[in-house]
């Protein structure tokens, strides 16, 4: 409760303050000319001022705000290292309770840090902020840390923490630990395909003698590349031979050490996006006809790609008399192409090619051997296909998917994705497919009869129309028709031919994406997916390892025919490995050097500044042998010491909020006309005597 004094002028305050001036020059001449009864003159004015300035007694009736402690709760990933999650709840369990004996005292317990949140590394000042921000400064009564001393957003002054009163930072790490990680110093996001790209590292140690050799090995998507001894501190560059387009997924291992802290970052990973530098293809055409210039234009309309047309435009017994030398200008360099510089091509296309005794059969034999060794072939077949000198009687026809019966149909028909296309990544979800497909008729059809291999689209009576096979390192497919053109003049509406060519090519490229048989994890923020391709009916559960060593099972579900997938939290920073038994996918959470394990060592030194500039401390509360003390609360003024030996501070506040309020006019009612009646009657006596 509190008194005071509060006026209500019954006057303008003009005219009450010209009074008040008349007032006063009165009491001067009364004080001057002494009068008789000069002093009770002067009472009467002065009562007559008051009564018209009406002044009355106030009673307050207040009620004290609670003070309120911040303790703010490190739960990022190197807490859950050496028992520190089991100190820090230790130590914010005796807090709370001792936080109870003060009557106007709330804590307010704020996590931060954990994982998930967005941050690579422990950012306890921005989850503060926010958890006292309806909170007024003066009713802060101080802010307690329990963190392992590495923070990653320390304000650089105190006056940006929006209080003022002790930051004080109690640290879960004993001292003398001990640490070994590495650090990527050099990590590239891109790569050429079957080029090497360079990446750089080193080992840091922390409390270990220098100048240690340490073992460390460097793979790429799990396979091993490098193994040396490098020394504690010294930076060491790497070649990573990019195999495939795509995440190439480096990871960097150093051996472990004799009572490290944790081994989690060991391990640092990075992901190389392999691209092609420029894609050669080899087209060659057996004859002129409306379809060829699909091939071409689709082709040259890619800047990736660098083409070679090899195109028979007069078979060799067609004969005009035109004279020899004004046949070409140069001849056509074969032995170069087929021979010494098969291997250089990324992909070879037959268009209605038949042997006409341009290519000798040696030729066919190095394609064949191209492709086993890796090479990729394309056959579009056609009625050239079904008769005798086709590419069928050819040493090419060892790596065929499919072989000519020797028919031709000739009938109108919609190309129909078959069962096994609606599965595999080349044909699935084309635009316009349906049981009756929205796209064009096609009119020609080798009747072939499948060898080893996949038919993804078929023709009438479900005669094979694609087929793609594989053959050893390599892959061919066939197209068992040349009308696909008609899909790209738009006749009848067209079709997706230019999907369907695309993603067949990238597949004969061996695209990571376009695998029919493959699993793949991609991360998005703290969500990682976990894809299977295939093209069996159901997908086995995946085991999928986080970056600290534990496993767990994830059951895939049906997302698309031939595609399963699921999705879960990430709740650790780096490299997540999952396996189905037969296939490995690798993928990393984070950046490649997070913030969070670059020191993983416990400190006192970071948080001291901030501490010392607002009056609180920093300190240990746990020994070389793990034993945890907690410092006792002190309630202490604003001006006072916020920490002792063993005891920390915490401000008071004298923050309060009216509850109530009551007046006692003065000089209104009788009270009023008492004192006035009372000091005239008093001047009208003295003046009689």
């Amino acid at each position: 409760m509190e008194l005071g004094l509060s006026f209500a002028p019954l006057v303008p305050l003009e005219v009450l303050a010209v009074l008040a001036a008349l007032a006063a020059v009165l009491v001067v001449l009364l004080a001057v000319l002494r009068p008789r009864g000069a002093v009770l003159r002067g009472l009467a004015l002065v009562f007559g001022l008051l009564a018209l300035a009406n002044p009355s007694i106030t009673r307050e009736q207040r009620e004290a705000l609670p003070n309120v402690l911040a303790v703010v709760v490190d739960k990022s990933a190197s807490q859950s290292f050496d028992h520190r999650a089991e100190r820090t709840e230790e130590v914010r369990k005796t807090l709370e309770d001792s936080a109870k004996a003060f009557p106007n005292m709330q804590v307010r317990e704020i996590e931060a840090g954990a994982p998930g949140s967005g941050s690579d590394g422990t950012e306890l000042f921005r989850a503060l902020k926010a958890g006292l921000a309806d909170v007024p400064p003066d009713r802060v009564a101080g802010a307690v840390l329990i963190t392992d001393g590495v923070v990653h957003d320390i304000p650089a002054r105190a006056a940006d923490l929006g209080f003022s009163a002790p930051l004080q930072a109690l640290i879960t790490g004993h001292p003398g630990e001990r640490d070994r990680r590495v650090v990527l110093t050099a990590t590239p996001r891109f790569g050429i395909v079957d080029k090497t790209q360079e990446i750089g590292f080193r080992v840091e140690d922390t409390g270990y003698p220098p100048g240690q050799p340490i073992e460390v090995v460097t793979r790429r998507d799990g396979e091993e590349i490098w193994r040396d001894r490098v020394t504690a501190g010294e930076e060491v560059h790497v070649e990573v031979p990019i195999a495939h387009a795509g995440p190439n997924v480096v990871e960097v291992e150093a051996e472990g050490a004799p009572g490290e802290l944790t081994a989690v970052n060991n391990r640092a990973a990075l992901s190389i996006q392999g691209v092609r530098d420029k894609l050669r293809v080899l087209l060659i055409s057996g004859e002129p006809h409306s379809g060829e210039r699909t091939w071409r234009n689709l082709l040259k309309s890619d800047a990736n790609v660098d083409l070679v047309h090899f195109t028979i435009l007069r078979p060799p017994e067609k004969q005009d008399g035109t004279p020899i030398n004004e046949l070409s200008l140069i001849a056509f360099p074969t032995r170069e192409l087929f021979v010494t510089k098969i291997d250089q091509f990324d992909l070879i296309i037959f268009d209605r090619y038949s042997r006409q005794g341009i290519l000798p059969m040696l030729y066919f034999d190095n394609i064949a051997e191209y492709v086993r060794q890796g090479g990729a072939v394309l056959v579009a077949a056609g009625a050239d296909f079904a008769i005798p000198g086709s590419l069928a009687d050819t040493p090419l026809a060892s790596v065929l998917p499919a072989m000519p019966q020797g028919d031709v149909i000739e009938r109108p028909y919609k190309p129909m994705v078959t069962q096994a296309g609606h599965r595999h990544p080349v044909t699935r979800d084309l635009k316009g497919d349906a049981p009756d497909p929205h796209w064009s008729h096609w009119f020609r059809l080798v009747e072939s009869r499948p060898q080893e291999g996949e038919v993804v689209m078929s023709g009438p009576s479900d005669e094979p129309l694609l087929v793609l096979g594989r053959r050893e390192k390599g892959r061919v497919a066939m197209f068992l028709s040349d009308h696909v053109w008609l899909w790209a003049r738009g006749y009848e509406g067209g079709g997706p031919y230019l999907d369907l060519l695309r993603r067949l090519s990238h597949w004969l490229m061996k695209e990571p994406e376009l695998e029919e048989e493959a699993l793949r994890l991609t991360s998005n923020g703290n969500r990682i997916m976990v894809e299977r391709q295939t093209m069996s009916d159901s997908a086995a559960p995946v085991t999928l390892t986080d970056p600290s060593g534990q496993a767990r099972r994830i059951d895939l579900r049906e997302a698309e025919p031939g595609l399963f997938r699921a999705e879960v939290d990430a709740k650790e920073l780096g490299l997540y490995r999952a396996t189905d038994g037969t296939f490995t996918a690798l993928v990393n959470v984070g950046p490649a050097n997070p913030r969070e394990f670059r020191e993983v060592a416990s400190s006192t030194e970071h948080l001291a500044p901030l501490a010392k500039e607002t009056g609180g401390s920093v300190r240990r509360v746990a020994d070389a042998g793990g034993k945890v003390t907690v410092p006792r609360l002190v309630s202490v003024s604003a001006s006072a010491r916020a920490f002792g030996d063993d005891w920390i501070g915490v401000r008071r506040s004298e923050a309060s909020v009216t509850r109530g309020l009551s007046l006692f006019p003065l000089f209104a009612g009788l009270v009023g006309l008492f004192l006035l009646l009372g000091v005239l009657a008093a001047t009208w006596s003295r003046e009689g005597r």
